[in-house]
């Protein structure tokens, strides 16, 4: 039998890890499904972009993850020797190359827009203090913008940073 002490370690326990589940659960970020093709399901925009894209939350729904099936053995010729897939076969230099310039040019014009975006969204945001809308008159719900406008510049900055990243990879 245990004692009264033990008992009252355990129901602590207990206590605290509920109180951490219902603070992880409201620190968790709301998922939205975005409508149009493809569908996108993503916890990386803000309200306010969600809203303006036509995304609804999916709070409470089952995420389900759905397994790929195993990959097919490669058919194997009568001699033993594993018969080339298509993806084993080798590709003309030329052709791969005029592939590598195509995908550079592709990210290039992408990067270049992002980055036009980016100086938009920042002279916008005007270090912090865009100009007030005639509808903010209450100063929490332009606190509340320039927190949006705040988070949106980090992305575009992120995407940024990742399309250099795939550039860098690419051969010159």
């Amino acid at each position: 039998m245990q004692s009264p002490k033990d008992c009252r370690a355990a129901v602590l326990a207990l206590a605290s890890l509920w109180i951490a589940g219902a603070a992880m659960a409201q620190d968790a970020k709301p998922v939205y499904r975005c409508p149009g093709p493809p569908v996108l399901y993503t916890d990386a925009l803000s309200a306010q972009e969600a809203k303006d894209k036509g995304c609804r939350t999916i709070e409470g729904a089952p995420i389900t993850i759905v397994q790929a099936p195993p990959r097919a053995k490669p058919p194997v010729a009568g001699n033993g020797a594993s018969v080339p897939r298509g993806g084993d076969t080798k590709i003309d230099p030329a052709s791969q190359r005029a592939r590598d310039s195509d995908a550079r040019r592709i990210l290039a014009d992408e990067l270049r827009a992002e980055e036009e975006r980016l100086a938009a969204m920042k002279a916008e945001f005007n270090n912090g203090e865009p100009e007030r809308k005639g509808d903010e008159r209450n100063f929490a719900k332009y606190q509340e913008r320039v927190a949006e406008m705040r988070a949106a510049i980090q992305r575009k900055e992120a995407d940024i940073v990742a399309l250099r990243r795939e550039m860098a990879k690419l051969p010159q």
